[in-house]
């Protein structure tokens, strides 16, 4: 019987073991990560704002270990051994036959500063304190930025944050509060969401300037201070800083001869193979693919490619060559509290379409839908 390791909790590591137990049922699995619970990361947008709270979107995961026959191991990794064969962790190795590792990336936090701001997709935690900081504040500067890693284009996590902005302009609208708070958007990109198309771009630009929010755009960052925030084209004040950095790749990757992209991330080939390596895989923001220059690091994409990673797994199990692909394709809707505006893209066309409320309703459909198979 051919053993099996998920590293990780979250979207990729969660579909690569529903994948392999619905293609074997007498596999062995183990699944190692910290805590053995799912945050469902796209939905802390609403925290802040209150139409989310943190017991929504944090999923226990023992009756779905259950239900899936895994052995999990309540441990971080810490390095491999034996050719991938044995993953080392702090609480003990774990051989195995193939390895399937999913366990997320790691915030760039180099900037001078950067503990004066909140990480929005930092966790719960994050959006928790964005949530109680606004509900304590009476008027004052609101900063929302986000930059990448210069030598790894594809990780950054820009999405979220138009979000958060967009949907704390509603709140504060709603709540009558709106003109006592200047809200800044900044990035060091003079495009910002260049990676969701040309029309997003015009379309996230004009929505700024419709709801009175100024930009900062195109401007190195230098640092951050208590009050303010700090690049090259100049400084402003802030009173509450949330700021998304580029993303690297996981400490614990330096205690393993895996190969490396210029970024930090685990090398991965179309077939979601780590390079040069025999049966260990990557999926989602753990890696570094081939693909168009506005690949994504989203939910979906790390679905796919953990899909594509079980399939070509299996084929090595069952003595055949690996040949599936994961398809490029970027899906989100980018949510405002009420409305949402739908992006997708893949490598032959590029879709915008407008704010409405039913997309709104069609994200909050589709993590209910999500969730459920977890619960």
């Amino acid at each position: 019987m051919n053993r099996v390791t998920v590293v990780g909790a979250g979207f990729g590591a969660l579909t690569a073991i529903r994948k392999l137990r619905a293609a074997d049922s007498r596999l062995h699995i183990d699944v190692v990560a910290p805590r053995p619970e799912f945050v469902y990361l796209p939905g802390t947008i609403w925290i802040p704002t209150g139409l989310r709270q943190p017991r929504d979107l944090v999923v226990p995961l023992d009756h779905f270990f259950e239900r899936m026959k895994v052995h999990y191991h309540q441990a971080a990794a810490t390095g491999l051994e034996n050719g991938g064969r044995t993953l080392l962790t702090d609480a003990g190795e774990v051989e195995n036959d193939g390895l399937i590792i999913a366990s997320g990336g790691r915030f760039l936090r180099k900037l001078p500063g950067i503990e004066h701001s909140i990480t929005p997709c930092g966790g719960v935690a994050a959006t928790v304190e964005i949530r109680d900081r606004l509900q304590s504040m009476d008027g004052g500067t609101l900063a929302f930025g986000f930059a990448g890693n210069p030598k790894e284009p594809s990780a950054m996590r820009g999405g979220p944050v138009f979000e958060f902005l967009f949907g704390i302009d509603r709140w504060l609208r709603r709540h009558g509060r709106r003109d006592r708070f200047r809200l800044v958007f900044f990035t060091p990109a003079a495009k910002p969401g260049a990676r969701l198309g040309p029309r997003a771009v015009e379309g996230l630009l004009r929505e700024m300037k419709r709801r009175d929010i100024d930009t900062h755009l195109g401007h190195k960052m230098k640092g951050f201070e208590a009050d303010r925030v700090i690049t090259e084209g100049g400084e402003f004040q802030a009173d509450l800083i949330l700021f998304m950095p580029g993303m690297t790749g996981n400490e614990w990757f330096d205690n393993t001869p895996l190969p490396r992209s210029p970024g930090g991330l685990l090398q991965a080939n179309a077939l979601c193979q780590v390079e040069g390596t025999e049966r260990i895989y990557v999926a989602g923001d753990s890696g570094s693919f081939p693909g168009p220059e506005w690949l994504p690091k989203q939910a979906h994409m790390a679905d796919l490619q953990a899909k594509a990673a079980v399939a070509n797994l299996m084929a090595e199990f069952a003595g055949r060559a690996p040949e599936q692909s994961f398809r490029a394709e970027l899906i989100c809707i980018v949510d405002s509290c009420d409305k949402g505006m739908l992006v997708a893209r893949n490598r032959k066309r590029s879709l915008v379409l407008p704010p409405t409320i039913l997309f709104h309703w069609a994200k909050r459909f589709y993590e209910w839908m999500y969730l459920r198979q977890y619960r």
